[in-house]
């Protein structure tokens, strides 16, 4: 398995869950709190999170196929982006276990004399 699999797999796990806490925040902003402006934040994180969303569900089961998990433990990463704070956890735990898997780029081979 290639690196840039885990990486970009990682990258989006990160994108995801910041921005379903800030969705998270601005929800309370917009509802409990009252705040002017929320309703436009909230708006555009919504959006911004429900397609980076898609976008981690295609490299989640991505990496999950080439790391050949059981159906199990791939429905609990793609479920990850949606629990706050949630992803995070998982990336951690995710990366930890596959880094050993992850193919180092190969050196150059000396030329024989």
């Amino acid at each position: 398995m290639k690196k840039s699999v885990l990486t970009r797999y990682r990258v989006l796990a990160y994108t995801t869950g910041v921005l379903l806490v800030l969705l998270c925040l601005s929800m309370i902003a917009k509802y409990g709190l009252d705040i002017d402006g929320a309703a436009d934040v909230t708006r555009v994180v919504a959006i911004a999170h429900g397609w980076l969303y898609v976008v981690y569900l295609v490299f989640a089961f991505d990496l999950g196929s080439k790391a050949r998990w059981p159906v199990g433990k791939q429905l609990w990463v793609l479920l990850a982006g949606t629990i706050p704070t949630a992803a995070f956890f998982v990336e951690r735990r995710i990366s930890r276990e596959l880094e050993g898997r992850v193919a180092a780029p190969a050196e150059p081979v000396a030329a024989k004399a």
